[in-house]
């Protein structure tokens, strides 16, 4: 038994102090659907129970194929409240690379987006250890193989409360693969501990604050989301779902929802920059950029603009953002 004075560290315990302290705060925005934060911990225990209801237990894998949509952002929680390990697959990959980590990882259930999984169906019957696949259909997709619905899955649960809390911190919460570049993809374990403090720092160096307004530029499959997933929720801040970059879309955004922050490779804030609509931001906004070093002509850019940068390098092996780039004092008159 644990000392009485240790508490095991979990970014479970941000959506529960969330869902208690702003439970009517929207928690979630996409398109005209809106999830308060006591809706969104009820959906992450609804979906726990349906796993558990489906035969998943600790330490079993649930892999997940989707955009930037609401469920990937509660499977963050759902799945290893738990005990389970998320493991969030990069959707822009192939059948074969995606069939690997799958099979790879263990994985006994995939929840997918339709457009996705319908990329899938030559290697379908190639899946060795997931045993049912299930749906999330924005498009009306055929997938061409047999799943079930993610809706049906949702029906097994129940709102029976889950502890928000693990018996050990260093158990896995996730598994995030690598990009394979000198080789195979190689899985990643977070554990509860590394992720709750990762999401610390993303709240401090992004500067986050309970009125946050967060859009979903980045993947939520690149290191789960460099850990905002968590850090935003732990913050009270509001997660603006969007399920593919588009300059025009996230410059609406920005204008209509008030948006406070993203985060985003260079590439895509060049693709802001040079839209022919591009105006100053209509409020201060926070972007945090890694992938590849900005251009000194990007930075002039898109602060040019009114934008904060803010500058990190990182790893999947990393959590993310391990190195920030400190603006020091006397460098912009330089």
């Amino acid at each position: 038994m644990a000392p009485v004075y240790r508490t095991e560290l979990t970014p479970l315990s941000f959506l529960e102090r969330s869902a208690m302290v702003y439970p009517d705060k929207p928690g979630v925005v996409y398109g005209d659907r809106e999830l308060t934060y006591s809706e969104m911990a009820r959906e992450a225990t609804r979906l726990a129970r349906a796993l558990e209801a489906t035969g998943i237990g600790p330490g079993d894998r649930v892999a997940f194929l989707c955009p930037n949509i609401p469920e990937m952002l509660i499977a963050h929680f759902g799945v290893p409240l738990l005990g389970a390990a998320l493991v969030a697959i990069n959707t822009r990959l192939s059948p074969g690379e995606i069939s690997y980590i799958l099979n790879h990882s263990g994985a006994r259930v995939l929840v997918g987006d339709t457009e996705l999984l319908a990329n899938l169906a030559p290697v379908a019957d190639g899946l060795e250890t997931v045993e049912e696949i299930f749906s999330i259909d924005e498009t009306g997709t055929e997938v061409g193989y047999e799943t079930v619905a993610y809706s049906d899955l949702l029906a097994r649960g129940s709102d029976h409360p889950i502890p928000w809390a693990v018996d050990d911190e260093e158990r896995t919460i996730s598994i995030n693969y690598t990009s394979g570049t000198t080789g195979r993809p190689k899985g990643v374990m977070y554990s509860h501990r590394g992720a709750y403090l990762n999401a610390l720092g993303e709240i401090i160096h992004s500067h986050h604050t309970p009125d946050s307004v967060y859009l979903w530029t980045l993947p939520m499959f690149h290191c789960n989301g460099w850990c905002t997933t968590w850090g935003v929720t732990g913050i009270g801040g509001t997660h603006i779902c969007l399920r593919q970059v588009d300059p025009a879309e996230i410059w609406s955004l920005i204008d209509s929802r008030g948006v406070t922050h993203f985060n985003a490779a260079p590439t895509v804030l060049i693709g802001l920059v040079n839209y022919p609509q591009a105006h100053p931001f209509p409020q201060p906004v926070t972007v945090t950029t890694a992938g590849a070093p900005p251009s000194p002509t990007v930075i002039e850019a898109i602060e040019s603009l009114g934008a904060r940068l803010v500058h990190v390098y990182g790893l999947t092996e990393t959590y993310g953002p391990h190195t920030v780039c400190e603006l020091q004092p006397g460098v912009e008159e330089l």
